[in-house]
This record gives structure tokens, C-alpha cells and sequence, in this order.
């Protein structure tokens, strides 16, 4: 009965972000209308998201190596990013706050989701050193894309709210994949009145939390009382609920940058 209800609210949700959608093609601008859909889909995300987990829009992402992202629609960040790099609503988050990132697409063809992919391959490859050790806690990592991590590593999400049919959209997935390492692989596609692409076990179908080699693409149709937004839900939350993070170490972001010098010393 429960699940039942939040179906039919999730349902609701559903068919009112499809309204505002159609509002937003109102907007005489093409960047004016981009960024309404993104908040709509930022709004979404923050109602789902554990609560330690926060959703960000128009944010740049910088690595202690100097390294940047590319620009990125909606990033999903530690609670405890420092507030100081918010200037005038744009947000500089340092990577190793980062959890996730989500890229919004109008209409997602083969070209927007290769250039959806290659945005999360190069998000998921900026490299996060900057932490500070805490003394005599046991090591904490995370296993994914095939690999065990001291960090939470970037997961990489494409959101729609349409499409070419979901099973071109696989068969264009499959080909970028196919020479890369998972590693740079999305997590998932999701598609708003279609479904959604996610990779699984090719022997009984059993989803991954994220892709690893031999996975097969799976494609899931969507129930249509409740489009893509219930196992959105719930794909955010076993997605992010364990997202976990050591304590920050900003010295190395300010590089050859004076903090001031030593004039007088006193000992005892």
C-alpha cells in the first residue's frame, strides 16, 4: 500500500514537471530555456537525495592539480563544501566534494550523448589527492567501475526529458562504450516517458550499482502511471545514500598563493 502511494505521488510529480517543461519552451531564448529545464530536473533530484547529498546548478568543478571540468548542468556535492566558493550563484566546487554530476538534454540523439558521455568521462578522471589523513581510523573505500577506491568516485548520470527511442539511444551507448574502459562509462540513462538504460548482470538481469566490464546495457521500460521518477528515486538514494568523503585539505588549492609570512617568533 505504501509503495502504492508513492507511485501515484511520484506520478503527480511526474505530470506536472512535464507541464512546466512545456511552460518552459515559452522562453524566447534557447540558454534561458536550457536552464529552466535543468532546475527542473535539480529541484527534482534534491526531494530524492539523501540529505547529506546536495544537488547544485551552474557550478565549475577544479581538481588541487589545476585541473577544470567542463561546464557541467547540475552536480551533486557534499553537504559540507565550503560556502566560500559560492560567487554571485556560481558555484567553484573543489572535486573532492563531488559525488555525482547530471547532464539535462532537451531531446538526447546520438551526438548529444556522446558529448553527455565524454563530459562525465573527463569529470570521472580529475583526480582527488586533497585530504586530510585522520589519525588511527581504519581506511575507507569504495568499490566501482572495477576498481577499489580510497574515494567516492564521480558517478555520471544523463537526464532527458526526450528522446530517439530508447533502444537507438542503447544502440549509440553500446558504440562509445565499446573502446573505452568502464571507468568512463555512465552510470545510467534516463529518458522522461521512455525509461531508462543501466547496466546489469547478462546472465539473470540483476542491475549494478555501477558499470563494470562483461555488463550488459539493459533497457526498462517505463510503467506509464509512474514514467521514469519511482525508480529514479530510488536508483538516487542506493546510489548515494553510502556517498562518503574524508575531511578536506584546501592548502593545496591555494598553490604558490602568499597566506603571509612569520615576522617575530617567541619561544618559552
Amino acid at each position: 500500500m505504501t509503495a502504492e502511494k508513492l507511485g501515484k505521488i511520484l506520478s503527480s510529480v511526474a505530470k506536472r514537471m512535464r507541464a512546466d517543461f512545456e511552460q518552459s519552451k515559452n522562453f524566447n531564448h534557447n540558454g534561458e530555456a536550457g536552464t529552466s529545464r535543468e532546475v527542473l530536473i535539480q529541484e527534482f533530484l534534491s526531494g530524492y537525495l539523501p540529505a547529506h547529498v546536495e544537488a547544485v546548478h551552474n557550478a565549475e568543478v577544479i581538481a588541487a592539480n589545476g585541473e577544470v571540468s567542463p561546464q557541467c548542468d547540475i552536480v551533486l556535492i557534499d553537504r559540507g563544501t565550503p560556502p566560500f566558493t559560492n560567487l554571485n550563484g556560481f558555484r567553484i566546487i573543489p572535486n573532492e566534494c563531488v559525488y555525482g554530476m547530471v547532464e539535462v538534454k532537451t531531446k538526447l540523439d546520438g551526438v548529444q550523448l556522446a558529448d553527455a558521455c565524454a563530459k562525465i568521462s573527463k569529470m570521472r578522471r580529475l583526480p582527488k589527492t586533497s585530504f586530510r589523513p585522520i589519525p588511527g581510523m581504519i581506511p575507507r573505500s569504495t568499490k566501482a567501475y572495477g576498481a577499489t577506491h580510497d574515494y567516492f568516485p564521480t558517478s555520471g548520470m544523463i537526464v532527458a526529458f526526450d528522446s530517439l527511442t530508447l533502444s537507438t539511444i542503447g544502440d549509440h551507448l553500446i558504440e562509445w562504450c565499446r573502446t573505452r574502459n568502464p571507468v568512463e562509462w555512465p552510470d545510467s540513462v534516463w529518458v522522461a516517458g521512455k525509461g531508462h538504460l543501466q547496466w546489469g548482470d547478462p546472465r539473470n538481469g540483476s542491475l549494478f550499482r555501477s558499470p563494470i566490464a562483461g555488463a550488459a546495457l539493459l533497457q526498462i521500460d517505463a510503467e506509464p502511471d509512474q514514467d521514469i521518477l519511482l525508480p529514479l528515486a530510488l536508483h538516487l538514494n542506493i546510489h548515494f545514500s553510502d556517498a562518503w568523503m574524508n575531511p578536506l585539505d584546501l592548502i593545496p588549492y591555494s598553490g604558490t598563493t602568499p597566506l603571509g609570512k612569520i615576522s617575530k617568533l617567541w619561544t618559552i
